[in-house]
């Protein structure tokens, strides 16, 4: 891919992404990007022929923008599943609030919009993969609760993770962002972890 086709094709993951965080909801159209990004449909065309590649894209842009491999890192390089859990859940929290305002989009969008629900989807799936390591580096050293199979334990640190409850917990209740990972560490710690036994 030469410079200017690289240019070009970053030019419209920004103006699609602008788009996502502005519009509050509504179906962002392919027209609509090719003229935030300055070029004509067919050249859009050209680098995205859906509109679906292009919302999937978009949000790989901004992992790749805001550097998310690089956070997950300490996760990845954990010594042990519960310093991988807390590693995780700090990765993944700190991370919400900067993409809520693509995710509330997406999420507005996907029950009238297949492409915007397979995009949002993509997304949510690929966290879940996050989860699944944890809980595996949990169940591997021997610290998943023994109630707990790592199918249940996955859900249950997905759904813990929610986009939904960062967003009912600090934008609709008003909590700090402090808050919402401190509890969110101690309650994924006591839903998945398995304690010491007492004498």
């Amino acid at each position: 891919m030469s410079s200017a086709e690289k240019n070009t094709r970053t030019r419209i993951l920004d103006a699609a992404w602008t788009l996502l965080e502005t519009n509050l909801g509504e179906p962002v159209r392919m027209s609509d990007i090719a003229r935030e990004a300055g070029i004509s449909r067919q050249a859009l065309y050209l680098h995205f022929p859906t509109r679906a590649e292009l919302l999937v894209e978009t949000t790989l842009h901004i992992d790749e923008v805001k550097n998310m491999e690089s956070r997950l890192t300490p996760s990845r390089s954990a010594r042990s599943g519960e310093e991988r859990l807390t590693a995780f859940v700090d990765a993944w929290g700190n991370y919400i609030p900067e993409i809520h305002g693509v995710g509330r989009a997406l999420m507005a969008m996907q029950e009238t919009d297949a492409e915007a629900r397979s995009a949002w989807q993509g997304r949510m799936e690929a966290v879940r993969h996050g989860c699944a390591a944890v809980v595996r580096d949990l169940s591997r050293d021997g610290g998943l609760k023994p109630e707990l199979d790592e199918g249940r334990a996955t859900d249950l640190l997905w759904t813990l993770l929610s986009v939904r409850n960062w967003e009912h917990l600090v934008r609709d209740c008003g909590w700090s962002q402090t808050a919402y990972l401190e509890t969110m560490q101690a309650l994924a710690r006591a839903a998945l972890v398995k304690t010491a036994a007492t004498d």
